[in-house]
């Protein structure tokens, strides 16, 4: 019998204060027009750590210690559709110390780069990460789970 496989991808938010930095995603074919953090897919080899330090380089241009990831949540998530594309382990780090100035790294992903106030999140949010921003400030438990019966 096959295993039960996911895919784990790391999310970063990162915080200024009561902001927190956001894109407007386009031209991925996920999710396009909706604003998301920067985050992305664990790849092979990598741990979660490095994958979210990475993503943060490659798609705002800024370097952060792996050290300086404060942890939030991780989603257990299905689309309910037997993809295996759409199960999903998301790991929600914060950062507040970076090197370097925030930037469209990928205009060809996203057209638009903002701080937004967590409590004025855009419109529309991608609904996983609004869930998760929406509660950053109250505390989230250790693990959450979206779209299981």
């Amino acid at each position: 019998m096959d295993r039960f496989r996911v895919v784990p991808a790391a999310y970063v938010v990162l915080r200024r204060g009561d902001e927190v930095l956001m894109m407007l995603r386009a031209n991925t074919g996920y999710m396009d027009g909706y604003w998301a953090v920067p985050a992305g897919h664990v790849e092979r080899g990598e741990s979660v750590l490095e994958a979210a330090a990475r993503e943060v380089r490659e798609e705002v241009g800024v370097e952060i210690d792996p050290a300086d990831l404060v942890p939030v949540t991780a989603m257990h998530r299905t689309g309910g559709n037997g993809d295996p594309i759409d199960e999903r382990v998301d790991f929600f780090f914060t950062a507040s110390r970076w090197t370097g100035e925030p930037r469209l790294m990928e205009p060809e992903k996203a057209d638009r780069l903002e701080w937004v106030r967590l409590d004025k999140l855009p419109e529309p949010t991608v609904p996983h990460e609004a869930r998760v921003l929406a509660a950053l400030d109250d505390g989230l438990p250790a693990v959450i789970v979206q779209g299981f019966s």
